[in-house]
């Protein structure tokens, strides 16, 4: 099973759909057993679907990045 490093970094590729199959099987076993990259899932879903609902509106980039910085804080 991949580690937790593993998972959090395929995370943005695993929702963009851009790991190949065997990718997606080892994270989605992953994500089966760890409840906290469950938790960094979830957080990276609602981040995904609020800069969504917020496209009509430019997002800064100093916004943008103090967001990428937070991303990579929350790593294990």
């Amino acid at each position: 099973m991949i580690s937790c490093s593993e998972a959090v970094d395929r995370l943005w590729a695993y929702l963009d759909a851009t790991v190949g199959h065997d990718e997606r099987q080892e994270m989605e076993e992953h994500l089966a057993l760890c409840l906290r990259c469950c938790g960094e899932l979830e957080f990276a879903v609602a981040l995904r679907r609020f800069l969504a609902d917020s496209e009509r509106e430019d997002v800064p980039p100093d916004v943008l990045a103090r967001l990428r910085g937070t991303l990579e804080e929350l790593e294990p």
